[in-house]
């Protein structure tokens, strides 16, 4: 046992004070001196986007391995570019938590408790992040959801006053606020410190602190796109309206930087407060250093946005902001490698050494060869294996069977075999259920309207496929890929035809006598937003006519369409709220909000049927107005799936070339 030490005098403690006292101004006197100006530091802003849960490469609708996608590859690029980077910072720029299998079986078959993080945010905890924002998606599943999820209570209906487990870094999110108390639902924004590497005028290295500010905002189409979860709940504003609300209050917290986290992408079409992508908008309200964009599941900088006005798409630049948008699935990581210098005591971005650049997953694939993709992160799959194989046995749950190949390989020319299923069962239910809120309406006729949502955007495995035989959970996920809820909305003949040629604008117009290949299909125009509609209906487009003039027949049972004839058309809730900017479809014209998922009544339908044969379908209601054309109309699609077409009598689709990637190029033939 130690002695113990005597009590100390008065006449010592006295002593030890001024010496601690001396010590204290002898190390106040060795604090480090400002920076001076000419100082240099490189700063990475690495930025991941719209995961949507997608943590493996795999699968689950085709239920096998995918290199090509998954955010356990992302974390490889990661990786690498820390050890590239001395100086690091990592974003998430949002819709993360929805779009996979094992992101509907978290949420809706089996949900997690409060003390369960969500897999992805366990496997973002394992990387580390420094912040992140919230996407559209982020609200499908509800607001206690949401809450519970992300760790954040939130004083809004529904929502949990609880702190449940959630990721280990802040969620930032400006332009979203509670209806109850008009105060945002997560913070807007917050400053994030770390200890930077940086290089006096002499050279010498030294290590500094960097304070960065991160603000967030979402879509503010959410309130359209979601309504019946946010409808009272949430209010929304303007992405350039809560920057110029907030920005002040974090510069008065005197960052060093300011990186905007926007799930958006650019538009130069007139500001609204309601515009969908406005980071073109956002880049100009000053302040900003670097800005973050989603949302539009493409790269920036890159092509698809070369020639637009004060946007450099080679070197990442946006009205003269660094910027960056890293893709989805996990197929690339975003990066702005941010050159810092020191002037009049503070840091600024040195423009001319600064770009943005998005680093994919996969090389493009030689021809006959599988696309060259880094390994995946070993300490991914261990987090989540146990979930991940939860939802593989969930959704191969049997419903049913089919003798049909349901498909969606030649969907843009007139297969409808993977959206049939999905029009018979969304106007069945609206029969079912429309009378019981509204007898008034139980002699109108219902139609029903859906798009496919996999058409090859994704690349040459991003296609609906389900082979005749045993159908289950995971075909019906499949088929209608998206967590909607259905809705069915009144219109008249007037409506049904704008509605069409809304569709319609999917395609290019063609030239008879042009000599050279043409297009089919217009490539600003997103599948999902390709309706087609049956339930009686038939419609003829013509692809010579311009954009808004395409449908130059259209009957309902043999019958020309008059314009004041009524319809209930069965759809979802994004389209019924706006989403797309269809014609007349802004939520007034909703006679049923159903609470239940259009997947989920899908999967009920077939289940009901349990043996599914083409007398059960509806045949394809539309055709392309005969064309004959001096140069052949083209377009891009998985290859060798040529008989495919045929088996579903396409017979005038022939392939043209194969590109050795997966893709070739089909010619149609519009001929009489």
């Amino acid at each position: 046992m130690r002695p113990s030490r005597p009590a100390p005098t008065a006449s010592f403690a006295l002593a030890a004070l001024g010496a601690a006292l001396l010590a204290g101004c002898s190390q106040l006197g060795l604090r480090p001196a400002p920076l001076p100006d000419g100082a240099r530091a490189d700063v990475a802003v690495l930025e991941t986007t719209d995961i949507h849960s997608n943590l493996l490469g795999y699968d689950y609708y085709k239920e096998k391995a995918d290199p090509t996608l998954g955010y356990e590859r992302t974390v490889t690029l990661i990786r690498q570019a820390r050890r590239e980077f001395p100086n690091t910072f990592l974003f998430d720029d949002g819709d993360t938590i929805q779009g996979s299998v094992l992101a509907d079986y978290q949420a809706l078959a089996k949900p997690v408790t409060c003390d369960q993080e969500l897999a992805v945010y366990r496997a973002m905890d394992a990387v580390g992040y420094d912040g992140g924002t919230a996407g559209n998606h982020e609200f499908n599943y509800g607001l206690g959801f949401l809450s519970q999820v992300t760790g954040t209570p939130m004083n809004v209906d529904g929502g949990t006053h609880k702190r449940c487990a959630g990721p280990h870094f802040p969620l930032v999110l400006s332009n979203v606020y509670s209806a109850r108390d008009g105060q945002p639902i997560f913070k807007p924004w917050t400053v994030v410190t770390k200890t930077i590497e940086a290089y006096t005028p002499d050279g010498s290295r030294i290590e500094v602190p960097l304070k960065v500010g991160i603000i967030g905002f979402t879509p503010p189409p959410i309130l359209d796109w979601d309504k019946q979860k946010l409808q009272g709940k949430v209010t929304v504003s303007g992405v350039v309206e809560a920057a110029r609300k907030y920005l002040p209050q974090l510069e008065a917290a005197h960052p060093d930087l300011v990186v905007a986290i926007l799930h958006g992408g650019l538009d130069t079409h007139p500001y609204t407060n309601r515009m969908e992508n406005g980071g073109w908008y956002l880049a100009g309200v000053p302040g900003i250093d670097a800005l973050l964009l989603g949302h539009s599941h493409t790269e920036f900088p890159g092509p698809h946005y070369a020639g637009m006005q004060d946007v450099d798409a080679t070197r990442g630049f946006v009205r003269g902001v660094p910027a960056v948008m890293g893709g989805f699935f996990g197929k690339d990581l975003g990066v702005i490698k941010l050159a810092l210098v020191r002037r009049d005591g503070r840091w600024v971005v040195d423009k001319a050494d600064s770009h943005s650049e998005v680093r994919p997953i996969c090389q493009p694939a030689a021809r006959g060869k599988a696309p060259d993709c880094v390994t995946p992160d070993p300490a991914i799959a261990p987090l989540v294996a146990r979930v991940h194989e939860a939802a593989i046995a969930y959704v191969n749950t049997p419903i049913g069977d089919t003798t049909v190949r349901l498909s969606s390989y030649f969907a843009d020319e007139g297969n409808m075999t993977a959206l049939a299923p999905i029009n018979a069962a969304q106007a069945d239910y609206v029969r079912h259920e429309l009378p019981k809120t509204h007898p008034e309406l139980a002699g109108v006729p219902v139609l029903s309207a859906a798009a496919a949502f996999r058409t090859g955007f994704g690349g040459p495995d991003d296609y609906t496929d389900v082979a005749p035989g045993p159908l289950t959970l995971r075909n019906a996920a499949d088929l209608y890929f998206y967590p909607n809820t259905l809705a069915a909305v009144k219109t008249d003949g007037a409506g049904l035809k704008a509605w069409l040629e809304q569709s319609a604008r999917r395609f290019n117009r063609i030239d008879p006598t042009k000599a050279g290949p043409q297009a089919l299909i217009n490539p600003h125009y997103v599948g999902y937003n390709f309706d087609q509609i049956q339930g009686g209906i038939a419609y003829t487009i013509d692809l010579t006519k311009p954009a808004g003039q395409r449908i130059t027949s259209l009957t309902y049972h043999g019958k020309p369409v008059t314009p004041d004839q009524p319809f209930i058309v069965a759809t979802n809730n994004y389209r019924a709220n706006g989403g797309g900017r269809f014609p007349g479809l802004d939520g007034s014209g909703i006679v049923l909000a159903s609470p239940d998922g259009a997947r989920e009544i899908l999967a009920r339908w077939i289940e009901h049927k349990q043996h599914l044969g083409p007398g059960d379908l509806e045949p394809t209601s539309w055709h392309f107005a005969p064309l004959q054309t001096r140069g052949p109309v083209v377009f891009k699609g998985a290859a060798g799936k040529q008989a495919v077409a045929a088996a579903a009598g396409l017979t005038g689709i022939r392939q043209l070339a194969d590109h050795g990637d997966g893709t070739a190029t089909y010619a149609i033939d519009l001929s009489p």
